[in-house]
């Protein structure tokens, strides 16, 4: 928590003194995210006599809590704002977990009475009130759940609710769980006296009755106690991690009526210790009662064995107990026959059972245990880590890394856990990797032989298999994340009953219409196939091949889906295709689509390692295009094609040359599509064309190429045609000046992401950057509040990133925003702050940064630098961005000359920016319509404008 206002205020990483500047944070942290009017602050911490000047006053109590506690309050024009998620108060994170029922983790939050440092303020009394009546309400919710789970815990519960009932004398809740806990202590005459104090004091002070949760506690203390639980179970030596759903789950199906339920995962994944977890809470008055068969000669001689009995039914009837039958899975026919008898003798019998297939008998209810996630996976690792070598510290994303190469196998981690009584943590992780099967993964010399090392885990199950399960097994082993049933089918000819066992005896997941197997099992299974992995190479070939085409339709989505499914499949047939140059053809396109630059770049050098400098006959094109990507020149297969990819890699420059280069072969390739029968091949060729001119060439001319481009993407249904289309005419609208048509483009759906393909943004831009731009944008088109809320989503995106750069640019973002919103104070603050983090970001971001800071600071030496920061840049948008922030420090003339250079930079006659505007209006008025335009002509034929405005800025 970074502000925490359950008990004294706390802020993360700073000590905040002074009464009025805690009690400031206080309320704003009422209200987090959120803007509070200054009216309302005002009259809230100075309730009784205002100060003589109190807008003034409040600046200067915000000032303060500034410079104590940096980074937390933001300005807004009409107040001030708390400038964290709510998530990161402690009140609302207290009152979020209540709600989700976390109430332990949410008691744990409270450090005392909540808004203390503002309990004389009138402002606090409502929100403590409600604070504290919901603490209590879920202190009495967390009591009512420990003391559901008894054990020895209970002496711990009756002197806590002593506590409260003193503290809280006419609280009824406190005094019937004290009742309930007193009683199932055998203390009855104790549980009806203290029902008689309570019914009392109802009496006297509220002239009322005790209510039905007192009355119920009142009949069970007057009731027999239920004789002492029997059974097996054995006590818990360790912690029980995860899983609290899964528990709630099995207890609720058989505490519901459910009489069988049998849990199936694969070895290790922790079935025989949910079971327990999960049976130790039923009630049972016939006792539960564990059988194990891992080491059992028989089901049925080690359910009599455990029950001192030779007739199971007959002990059985009318006790209501619980049967534990562990580990079924070798003895599975034996077991599925016994469980279904007792059940069928045995009415109020129940049975939990742990098995790596279900036991497939009527009336069975499957609970599958599948590897713990990341989160419960790492907590385990961190528990039993401490345990192997208490004092040491694991970092979490060591612990995660370990959890995902043990693919969150409760049993790998434990083992792997204990390992670091003998290893450091860097060389446990450099040991797993390609190598947990063979790393000594070992348990305690009291586990069963079957669970003291990794593999011994992965054999119990193995050597359960008929030959021709374990040849299909192999034989999955050729497919990388998973793979459909006609795949499958395809590849490997698996008969589907086959494929079904393997699932059913829990080596196999189905994944919705995927069939899955966990990346320990494969490594166990795999073996040299060579004609398998050559069938797994023809049929993902023949997949994308079948693919690409639908993917400039408007089934692109769909086939879009399927192909990001098959990834590590498609990447796995690249490594081994006999003819490779076919199979990444087909690739380039949907690989552009999901920006994958980098992999598109490796992916071809591998490729072209493979085949050499010559390319097969019939494959130019991808040799072509292979070499394009490796820097070479465009070939005449490449110059002369319709491919997507082709008329992609033209935009990209990805040729040897000067952009006059890129530039003329787009225009060409553009000419000479023009009249191409098919209409997506025409919209690309303008699309390409139109962002090229914009990069490189005639600024103004791109949107006469885009338009068409976008309205010819719409006809052919391609949703990506049309987002990149949108994107290039923000691009071109902002470089007008046209600030809310570059805003309405980039909200379009194609831009903002669309169902099926979600976050077309997030492919090309990334969360925090299509963030940042439209927060930008808005922010220029006069829309302060839009572009603060989509501000305040791309810094949480920058600070989960965890990287310097991001979170310069929000800061240099938000800075802007200050500025037009009024504070200058606040935007200089912001940029010095970015500044600070001294990022390698490139010339032009440093370069636009400077400019910013010469609006709210002393602007000689920010504008200097911004402009020997564009020396030798070929980015003509920025240019003329730093040259119009010079000229608004310049005298009337330079200034115009200034502004005729950024014209001609932009390709405009004009910009529709107010502030370009509003400075070329104040020129002419001095300088005189003539003067005015000579000067502007001037700027436009000076061929190195920013060596010229620093002259100017040096006689200024």
């Amino acid at each position: 928590m970074r502000v925490g206002i359950l008990g004294p205020l706390q802020v993360a990483g700073a000590q905040v003194g002074g009464a009025r500047v805690r009690a400031l944070l206080v309320r704003l942290a009422l209200d987090p995210g959120r803007v509070v009017p200054a009216d309302r602050l005002i009259d809230d911490l100075w309730p009784d006599e205002p100060p003589a000047h109190p807008a003034a006053a409040l600046q200067s109590l915000v000032s303060r809590a500034r410079r104590e506690a940096p980074g937390l309050i933001g300005s807004h024009p009409a107040g001030y704002l708390l400038d964290v998620p709510p998530g990161e108060v402690d009140a609302w994170a207290f009152e979020q977990l209540v709600r989700d029922g976390e109430v332990h983790r949410a008691l744990a939050l409270w450090r005392g009475p909540a808004l203390a440092d503002a309990a004389d303020l009138p402002f606090a009394a409502g929100p403590a009130v409600r604070l504290e009546e919901l603490r209590l309400t879920a202190l009495a919710t967390r009591i009512a759940h420990d003391l559901s789970t008894a054990g020895p815990v209970l002496e711990g519960l009756v002197a806590e609710l002593e506590g409260l009932v003193a503290a809280h004398p006419l609280r009824e809740p406190f005094h019937a769980l004290l009742m309930r806990a007193l009683s199932a202590l055998g203390r009855r005459g104790e549980a009806l006296a203290v029902f008689e104090r309570i019914r009392a004091a109802l009496g006297d002070e509220l002239g009322a009755g005790p209510g039905p949760e007192l009355r119920e506690a009142h009949l069970e203390a007057l009731r027999e106690p239920p004789p002492a639980p029997r059974g097996n179970l054995p006590a818990p030596v360790t912690s029980f991690v995860g899983r609290t759903g899964d528990v709630s789950r099995l207890r609720a199906l058989l505490g519901g009526g459910t009489r069988l339920v049998t849990l199936t995962g694969a070895g290790g994944a922790g079935k025989t210790r949910l079971a327990l977890e999960a049976a130790g809470g039923l009630v049972a008055p016939g006792g539960v009662w564990l059988v194990e068969l891992a080491a059992a000669d028989g089901v049925r001689a080690a359910v009599e064995s455990v029950l001192r009995t030779s007739d199971p039914a007959a002990a059985l009837r009318g006790a209501g107990a619980v049967i534990v039958l562990d580990n079924c899975e070798h003895v599975v026919e034996e077991a599925a026959r016994v469980a279904g008898r007792l059940l069928a003798e045995v009415a109020d019998l129940r049975i939990l059972a742990t098995s790596r297939e279900p036991l497939d008998i009527p009336g069975e209810t499957v609970h599958p245990v599948p590897p713990l996630p990341e989160t419960q996976a790492v907590e385990l690792f961190a528990a039993r880590a401490a345990a192997a070598r208490p004092g040491l510290r694991v970092e979490t994303d060591q612990a995660a890394r370990i959890c995902r190469e043990l693919d969150g196998i409760p049993l790998a981690i434990e083992l792997a856990a204990a390992r670091l009584r003998t290893m450091p943590v860097p060389l446990l992780v450099e040991q797993l990797g390609e190598q947990r099967q063979r790393l000594a993964l070992r348990g305690g010399r009291t586990a069963e032989p079957r669970h003291r090392t990794l593999r011994a885990v992965i054999d119990w199950s193995w050597n359960l298999l008929s030959d021709a399960e374990r040849e299909l097994l192999r034989g999955l082993t050729v497919f990388s994340g998973g793979a459909t049933y006609e795949a499958i089918a395809r590849v490997c000819g698996g008969r589907l009953d086959l494929l079904s066992s393997l699932v059913d005896k829990s080596l196999v997941a189905v994944s919705g219409d995927r069939y899955t197997m966990l990346e320990t099992i494969r490594e166990y299974a795999a073996a040299d196939l060579p004609e398998l992995r050559r069938a797994h190479a023809l049929h993902y070939t023949e997949l994308a091949e079948r693919a690409e085409p639908h993917l400039r339709t408007g089934a692109q989505f769909a086939w879009l889906a399927v192909l990001d499914a098959e990834h590590g499949n498609l990447e796995a047939a690249l490594r081994h295709a006999e003819d490779p140059l076919r199979l990444i053809l087909p690739l380039f396109w949907p690989w552009i689509m999901r920006a994958r630059l980098r992999e598109i770049r490796e992916q071809a050098a591998a490729v072209l390692a493979r085949v050499g400098d010559v390319p097969p006959p019939g494959r130019e094109l991808a040799h072509g295009l292979c070499r394009m990507l490796a820097g070479e020149p465009a070939s005449e297969a490449v110059r002369d094609s319709d491919h997507p990819a082709a008329l992609n890699f033209w935009a990209m420059g990805a040729v040897l040359g000067t952009p006059d280069d890129v530039v003329a072969l787009t225009e060409r390739g553009a000419e000479r599509l023009r009249e191409h029968p098919d209409p997506w091949v025409r919209s690309a060729a303008l699309l390409v064309a139109g962002l090229v001119r914009f990069e490189y060439g005639a600024v103004a001319g791109a949107e006469d190429l885009l338009e068409p481009a976008l309205d010819g993407f719409r006809r052919t249904g391609d949703r990506w045609g049309q987002w990149a289309a949108s994107y290039w005419l923000s691009l071109a609208a902002e470089n007008r000046g046209d600030f809310a048509a570059a805003v309405a483009l980039t909200e379009t759906p194609g831009m903002a992401g669309s169902p099926g393909l979600p976050g077309l943004e997030e492919v090309a831009l990334g969360p925090m950057s299509y963030l940042l731009r439209l927060g930008q944008l808005k922010c220029r088109a006069g829309d302060l509040t839009g572009a603060a809320g989509a501000l305040a989503r791309a810094q949480e995106a920058a600070e989960r990133s965890r990287e310097p750069e991001p979170l310069a640019r929000v800061l240099h973002a938000r800075a802007e925003l200050a500025r037009r919103g009024g504070d200058p104070a606040e935007a200089r603050r912001l940029l010095e702050a970015a500044l600070a983090l001294d990022v390698e970001a490139s010339a032009q971001f440093r370069a636009l940064l400077q400019v910013e800071l010469a609006r709210v600071a002393e602007p000689g030496r920010p504008l200097r630098a911004a402009l020997e920061l564009m020396a030798g840049c070929s980015d003509r948008t920025v240019r003329a961005t730093v040259l119009e922030g010079v000229a608004g420090h310049l005298e009337p003339a330079p200034a115009a000359e200034l502004l005729g250079a950024a014209r001609a930079l932009r390709g405009i006659a004009e910009s529709a920016d107010p502030y370009v505007t509003a400075l070329a209006a104040r020129c002419r008025e001095a300088l005189g319509a003539a003067g005015f335009a000579a000067a502007v002509e001037r700027g436009a034929a000076r061929p190195d404008p920013e060596r010229h405005a620093l002259g100017s800025l040096a006689s200024r």
